[in-house]
């Protein structure tokens, strides 16, 4: 039971490690042709909303392992994730690709919570969020110097 929440814990951990890894290791585009990257208001309203959220998620995982919270409280802070998550607006490509991954990860998250809630396999669910987290991570690391440059600092989600 626990178990998954710890799977959802080490998910939001290693997507914030690997994006870590990733960002200082030199990794950079993969040649597929050049993003018009921007960084707009919407831009970084949205890097702020995915980073609080995210630490919101993996709090509550931490309060689920410790006995503090339910599987549906976790789920439910999941679905409010996605849903604020889903509504920031941003305009840069590849910040519009994590949204819409992060969201799919929220999803998949809330949906292995349920599982476990019902004393169900919640394994199919945090797979998929795991996998999630990685594209998620791939793109921001690809993105990030050329939104840097345009005072966008996707770091803290990494």
């Amino acid at each position: 039971m626990r178990r998954i929440v710890l799977y959802g814990v080490g998910l939001i951990l290693a997507f914030l490690l690997g994006l870590s890894y990733t960002a200082t290791s030199g990794a950079n585009s993969r040649g597929h042709g050049p993003i018009s990257h921007n960084c707009a208001v919407t831009d970084r309203a949205f890097i702020d909303t995915a980073k609080t959220n995210m630490a919101a998620i993996s709090l509550w995982g931490q309060e689920y392992v410790t006995g503090d919270a339910g599987p549906g409280d976790v789920a439910d802070q999941a679905d409010r994730a996605a849903k604020i998550v889903g509504a920031t607006t941003p305009t840069d490509p590849s910040l519009i690709q994590t949204r819409q991954l992060l969201v799919a990860m929220f999803t998949e998250y809330r949906k292995a919570m349920e599982a476990e809630q019902k004393h169900g396999d919640a394994g199919k669910h945090m797979f998929h969020a795991y996998a999630l987290a990685n594209l998620a991570h791939d793109t921001l690391v690809q993105a990030e110097p050329p939104l840097a440059k345009r005072g966008c600092d996707v770091a803290p989600l990494l």
